[in-house]
């Protein structure tokens, strides 16, 4: 057995282990130089070493020693599921830059390399709601968008759903493993995804099945695989406002449907508009947030304007200073804070941010009251 191949049975060993979550031990990994390094140190020492408590490394120890990685990658192949991890060509690049990436990533179908947007939302969807989830995921399926959601009633099947009839990609993270697809009456949408050039996918091994605890750190895999975590429907416990605290420490857009204020699962989406989500209407609105190049070669949103070179210093700055800037290029005679605000119906103190960044970077330049390209 080689080292890449020993690396790669420790990392799915240590997958096992559901006590610590995937930045510890990834952090431990780090520590040790690799997973294969770490399993070979005693408990004491990790305790001692590794800021875990003796009783964790003494779990660690005896759970990851049960668990059988050969067996684990049969049962994987012969269920045509690709285990990935991130030393593996095919782990999604996004996926690597959140803090916490799952240590092992099982993947019936194919994980494309394309841009992806999260539609999530809750299972006690209304009418709109699935209408809504419905439209919006045919919309980005329609731009080259591959939707990201999480097989669950409501919300996130209709847009499964949608973006399969569109002949568009779908990606489904899983709190369960692949052996065991949860809702049991999706287990037809999973093989359609897959078949049609999506992909199921989960970080929990094969046979382990759904439990509450699972739900939130799937939540973190979907908003970590794409650019944009869009909320359609959800009260103030909904699980879609947890995926949405995920893509906010993520660093990615968190954008929000509107809804009927007297509708208790569009308080969840409106209360994140009011406090400064982007509110999402249509697929353009979404792309919109997508960072310059993002999208296939031809689609609207986040392609670069042919008005106007874009700078390179533009890619170390926000989606939001992007489209600031493409709005100001996009004046004859620029723009002032007022017209920017309205141009992307943004509120004022968004606006405001974006400008500071094009003004630091010495990007856009105020005349008169008025933003010109700097």
């Amino acid at each position: 057995m080689d080292a890449a191949e020993e690396e790669k049975l420790a990392r799915v060993r240590l997958n096992f282990f559901g006590c610590l979550r995937s930045d510890w031990l990834l952090r431990l990994i780090e520590l040790y130089g690799g997973a294969a390094e770490l399993l070979k140190r005693p408990p004491a020492e990790i305790a001692g070493e590794g800021g875990v408590s003796f009783a964790t490394a003494l779990r660690l120890a005896a759970e990851t020693a049960a668990a059988d990685p050969v067996r684990e990658l049969a049962l994987a192949r012969s269920a045509g599921v690709t285990v990935l991890t991130a030393l593996d060509e095919g782990y999604p690049d996004l996926l690597k830059t959140i803090y916490d990436p799952p240590l092992a990533l099982y993947v019936r179908g194919e994980l494309k390399n394309m841009p992806a947007a999260a539609l999530v939302g809750t299972r006690k969807a209304t009418p709109y709601g699935l209408r809504t989830a419905s439209r919006l995921a045919k919309e980005l399926a329609g731009a080259g968008v591959a939707v990201a959601s999480g097989l669950a009633r409501g919300i996130d099947t209709a847009a499964h759903q949608a973006a399969v009839a569109a002949g568009g990609i779908t990606w489904a993270a899983l709190g369960s493993g692949l052996n065991s697809i949860y809702p049991e009456e999706n287990r037809k949408l999973a093989e359609k995804i897959a078949a049609s050039g999506g992909a199921v996918l989960s970080e929990f091994p094969m046979d382990v099945s759904p439990k509450p605890a699972n739900f939130p750190r799937r939540n973190r895999v979907i908003s970590g695989l794409s650019l944009v975590t869009v909320v359609v429907e959800g009260g103030f416990q909904s699980g879609a406002l947890i995926t949405a605290r995920f893509a906010l420490d993520q660093g990615r857009e968190v954008m929000a449907v509107p809804g009927p204020a007297d509708s208790p699962m569009s308080k969840g989406p409106n209360h994140l508009i009011k406090n400064g989500a982007c509110l999402a209407e249509d697929a353009g609105d979404i792309t919109a947030c997508f960072p310059y190049g993002a999208l296939p070669a031809g689609q609207d949103g986040g392609k670069a304007p042919d008005h106007a070179a874009l700078p390179a210093a533009l890619g170390e700055l926000s989606p939001d200073a992007g489209a600031a800037y493409t709005a100001i290029a996009a004046g004859e005679n620029g723009l002032n804070a007022d017209e920017l605000a309205v141009s992307l119906t943004w509120p004022v103190q968004r606006t405001a941010a974006a400008l500071f960044e094009l003004e630091v970077a010495a990007l856009v330049a105020a005349r008169g009251g008025r933003y010109t390209r700097g």
